[in-house]
């Protein structure tokens, strides 16, 4: 098929785009791993700004790992179950609840701060810790768990193979963990993966919500910007994109919702009667 005039025009464009976005990103990885930065590679090329962003900043690495996992958890906890029970009770006040589930999205995070700041912010030892980070992280992130599983209910007819699995004498336990679960696992995973890469890269409620001793990877990026020279500032840029990308490649080829056995929801079968 022979490509249109048109369709170049919009290719070349695409990319002109393209390139204004990535162009500057990898500028700054360069700048990152140049002995100076205004004598460009010609300086030479080094890991030096790397060692250094790891001495200074590893802690808020380790911090970023251990909140997102945390989070990651706590929403798997809280958002498979919720997303169940307000698939399996349609109607009003289930809609209702899911839209207030989604209000965290819709504030900007600096205003979801400043109220757990107000609520909690009087409990010293909690307000000091990086569990009041957590708590904010959830907040935030939990709509997206919710709303991806739900996707996935709402995609097939769950509640036929919950009553063919009561029928082989399942449990409500045998059924949610045999029947919902493995048919949600699409779902489950493009959460998780969002959750993940949603929590590791927040700034605006986090940065609202740390101390000086819980300083998370953003955080410590800012940091390092305002105070550093730029070449660790520029390294610590690629220290940041190397823990991101994987998660948003990874987030690209799972996340999308996928059928279950060629096409048919699994069915309740044998795992259900075991």
């Amino acid at each position: 098929m022979r490509r249109s005039g048109i369709f170049y025009l919009n290719l070349g464009f695409t990319l002109l785009v393209c390139a204004f976005l990535i162009v500057p990103v990898f500028l700054s990885i360069k700048a990152g791993v140049t002995e100076n930065f205004f004598q460009g590679v010609k300086s030479g090329l080094t890991l030096r700004w790397v060692g250094e962003v790891w001495e200074l900043y590893a802690d808020t690495i380790y911090l970023s790992l251990l909140i997102s996992i945390t989070c990651l958890i706590a929403d798997l906890l809280i958002g498979v179950p919720a997303a169940y029970v307000l698939a399996k009770k349609s109607g009003r006040t289930a809609r209702i609840i899911e839209e207030t589930l989604v209000l965290p999205i819709a504030i900007p995070g600096l205003a979801i701060a400043l109220a757990l700041i107000i609520t909690y912010g009087g409990f010293r030892d909690f307000r000091t810790s990086w569990l009041f980070i957590l708590v904010g992280h959830v907040l935030y992130t939990l709509p997206f768990m919710v709303r991806s599983v739900l996707a996935v209910l709402s995609s097939f007819d769950f509640k036929t193979l919950e009553e063919g699995a009561a029928s082989l004498g399942a449990s409500f336990w045998q059924r949610f963990f045999t029947v919902i679960l493995p048919n949600c696992r699409s779902g489950i995973l493009a959460g998780s993966l969002m959750v993940v890469t949603l929590s590791v890269g927040e700034f605006n409620l986090t940065w609202m919500l740390h101390t000086p001793l819980t300083k998370t990877l953003p955080v410590g990026l800012a940091d390092s910007y305002a105070s550093m020279r730029l070449e660790v500032a520029s390294a610590y840029t690629l220290v940041f994109m190397v823990m991101i990308l994987p998660l948003l490649i990874a987030l690209q080829l799972y996340g999308q919702p996928r059928e279950v056995g060629h096409g048919k929801p699994a069915t309740p079968g044998s795992r259900a009667s075991s």
